[in-house]
Parts: C-alpha cells; sequence; structure tokens
C-alpha cells in the first residue's frame, strides 16, 4: 500500500475520500486548515494523521511545495488548487519526488457546452476567472506529463453533491428555499423552457475515480477523467422530478431568461446563468473503458440524499401551503 497526502483533506471530497483510502490500507496524511470538519462521521479518521497547514500563507513564502515534498508520500492527491502559480509551487516540488500526482479540476474548463455528451479530449473555451484558472493549471500539467512524463492524472468533477450541503436547486441555484416552494407544491418558475442542463455527482463518486486513477496507474498517467453521474438533468427535468418526489404533480411555468432575471434574487440570477451557460453534460465513457469507474449515484440520487439531510437539518420545510 501507498503513502498518500490528500491536500484539502475535509472538504466534500475529502470526507468521503480520506476514508476509503484509509479502509484500503493506504497510510493516509491529511493536510487542511484545520478549520473545517469532514461532513460526515467516520470512526476510520481516528487512523488517519492530520497535517495542519494554511496553504495560502504558506505559499506565500514560497514554502508549501516543499512542505508537502518533504512528507516523502508516494501519491499526492491536491483537492484544493485554483490558481496556476499554487499548481507551479507544487508541480515544481514534487517533480521527481512522487509516483503519483492527482489533480482535482472541474468540467467548466469545457466553456459551454458543443457536441455532447462532451469528451474529456474535447477542445476547451473556458470563460470566468474559475474556468480559465483551472484550464490553465491543467494545460500545464498536462504539457508536463506529455513532454517531461512528470506523473500527473486529472479528475474533473461536475457540481458536487452530499449530504451536509446545499445542492444547485432546479432553478440553477443554491437557495434551498426552492425545495420548500417544491415541497409546498407552490408554483417554479424556471428560465427559457428550463432545457438547459447540470450536471451532478455525489462526492463519494468524485473518491471512486480518484481511487480508479491510482489503481490503474498506467492507463491513468498523463490522462484526465470527467468525474460525474451517468446522465446531465435539464433543469424541467430535474424540477419535475422533486415534485413527484415531494408527492405532487410538476407545478412550473417559464420566461424568457432577461424577464425571469428580473423577478429573482440578483446574486441566483447570476448564479442560474453561470451554470446554464455552460449547461455541462459530460461522457463518463473513458472512465469506464480505463477505470472501470461505476457511479453509486444518479443525479436525482445524489440530490435527493443532500435534500434529506437539508430536512433533517432544518433548511428545507415539507408543509403543504
Amino acid at each position: 500500500m501507498s503513502k498518500v497526502v490528500v491536500i484539502g483533506a475535509t472538504g466534500h471530497i475529502g470526507t468521503y475520500l480520506v476514508p476509503r483510502l484509509a479502509m484500503a490500507g493506504h497510510q493516509v496524511i491529511a493536510v487542511s486548515r484545520g478549520v473545517a470538519r469532514p461532513y460526515q462521521t467516520n470512526a476510520v479518521w481516528s487512523h488517519v494523521e492530520t497535517l495542519q497547514i494554511d496553504r495560502q500563507a504558506e505559499e506565500a513564502k514560497g514554502n508549501f511545495g516543499t512542505t508537502i515534498a518533504n512528507l516523502n508520500a508516494d501519491i499526492v492527491i491536491d483537492l484544493i488548487c485554483f490558481t496556476r502559480a499554487s499548481s507551479d509551487q507544487l508541480a515544481d516540488a514534487l517533480e521527481h519526488n512522487v509516483s503519483h500526482l492527482i489533480h482535482v479540476g472541474t468540467i467548466w474548463t469545457h466553456g459551454a457546452a458543443a457536441v455532447v455528451p462532451t469528451l474529456e479530449s474535447a477542445v476547451k473555451y473556458p470563460f470566468g476567472d474559475y474556468g480559465v484558472q483551472k484550464a490553465d493549471i491543467e494545460a500545464d500539467l498536462l504539457r508536463r506529463a506529455h513532454r517531461r512524463n512528470f506523473p500527473v492524472s486529472i479528475v474533473y468533477p461536475g457540481h458536487i453533491v452530499g449530504p451536509g450541503w446545499a445542492p444547485l436547486n432546479p432553478a440553477g441555484h443554491f437557495n434551498p428555499a426552492v425545495f420548500s416552494a417544491i415541497a409546498a407544491n407552490q408554483r417554479l418558475s424556471l428560465p427559457n423552457f428550463g432545457l438547459e442542463t447540470v450536471h451532478d455527482v455525489h462526492a463519494d463518486d468524485v473518491a471512486q475515480v480518484i481511487l480508479g486513477t491510482m489503481d490503474n496507474h498506467a492507463a491513468s498517467m498523463g490522462e484526465s477523467f470527467h468525474a460525474v453521474s451517468s446522465g446531465a438533468l435539464t433543469l424541467r427535468g430535474y424540477a419535475e422530478a422533486m415534485y413527484r418526489w415531494f408527492g405532487h404533480e410538476p407545478n412550473l411555468d417559464f420566461a424568457p431568461f432577461a424577464q425571469w432575471a428580473a423577478e429573482q434574487n440578483p446574486d441566483e440570477a447570476h448564479a442560474t446563468r453561470e451554470h446554464i451557460a455552460r449547461s455541462p453534460n459530460c461522457s463518463i465513457e473513458k472512465g469506464r473503458r480505463l477505470l472501470g469507474y461505476a457511479p453509486r449515484y444518479t443525479s436525482l440520487e445524489a440530490v435527493q440524499e443532500a435534500v434529506t439531510w437539508l430536512i433533517s437539518d432544518g433548511q428545507v420545510t415539507t408543509q403543504v401551503s
């Protein structure tokens, strides 16, 4: 088994990934700022070494990459890298000092969906600071892999879902009140015809892809893999399914985006636009073929588990008006 360092270990993905690694027999060092706790409790964490490091502060001193390299891990899994400078510092320090770096990116590097389902190999036209920065990181890491045999694999999650936090809702933003309105059989307005798509993934399925890259080292080296569910959802299909999950027939209306947005909270309308402007719909065929990826959750199953938690936490009410 391997010595594995997980950077950003107590977040969405780490909540599931760290226990999976430990139960597989790996020696795990969980690196985080020490501020957040995992979203789900698991006794396996008592067998994991934890290391408190403020990445941003250490990077500013030029120390972070060297600090990670000095842990002498076989495998480093980076869950929280968002800028090229951050990636460069870590990759430079790990070159010739690690057998496998697994970088977690995002399907937003694709930009707007064109041919669907989108393949990992599709030409990318990212937009927005987050997508552009992540695309720059990924392009550099793959160049290192192909030109210098740098041992890296890249995992591209969709929108990550799980109990403990609010999922993207059928209106394309994050206000859990939308689920309360659906549960109460209130009418929900959607932009356009509700046919834009979102592509969710349960955090545990992202962990599954990461372990797949480890277990299929030769096939995953210098490659990238989507970590999404087996199928994207249209906003309309998502909303209709949630109405029926709460025991109602769908109660929807539609409006052109500008008209719809004018009647919404501006921040929520902006979040919706960011998602539907991309309308991701990504293929997992490569992961199935090379890693044996078989997602445990559909998008709806992942969301419904998360909403069940929101109900238990009092963030979603289920009273019919």
